[in-house]
């Protein structure tokens, strides 16, 4: 299980050098996103893959790795949009604020995933690339439902449990796709 942390940690990496630069292109441009907008955008990258893996075709010049990065990054935005909620303009957040932010999440997803990966046995590394992009999309529809439910849910995890979730099968694609692979 070292591998599977040190490979996460490779891929967390990669993900968060492009939403430095996407900081510094953009700045915190997404801190306007509702809960619900964060989500939509979840499903648009995860929705996009499947229709990739399906027909094998990518109309835009863009795989499917880039669209995994993006669901990590906008996993990570979903759960800083439920800690500070969003900013009806540009708020007072530095860049340094953001990235430790990031980075704090990013490490409880981490610890989430080595306990759950403790328990299942690294049972993912004998899935298919195609499982976790079900399984993303299973769990945007269930924060949806969530979402619509306004949190009042009578036995299920909240909706950061499922962002932690899409990340982590992100990462996991990441993983057997290749993280250094263009």
């Amino acid at each position: 299980m070292e591998e599977t942390k040190k490979q996460f940690e490779q891929v967390i990496a990669c993900c968060r050098d492009l939403f430095s630069k996407k900081l510094h292109d953009y700045g915190a441009a997404w801190r306007i996103l509702r809960q619900p907008s964060v989500t939509d955008q979840l499903y648009i990258k995860a929705n996009r893959i499947r229709s990739i893996e399906t027909t094998g075709v990518a109309m835009v010049d863009e795989g499917v790795r880039g669209e995994f990065i993006a669901i990590v990054n906008y996993g990570i935005i979903g759960l800083i949009q439920l800690a500070y909620g969003y900013a009806d303009a540009e708020d007072s957040f530095s860049k340094e604020e953001i990235l430790k932010l990031y980075d704090n999440y990013a490490q409880q997803t981490l610890d989430l995933m080595l306990a759950k990966n403790h328990d299942y046995g690294e049972a993912w590394r004998s899935m298919r690339i195609s499982s976790y992009t079900d399984l993303i999309l299973m769990k945007i529809y269930r924060t949806k439902q969530i979402e619509s439910l306004h949190g009042n849910t009578l036995v299920s995890e909240g909706v950061d449990a499922n962002y932690m979730d899409m990340i982590n099968y992100a990462v996991f694609a990441l993983i057997k796709l290749g993280i250094e692979e263009k």
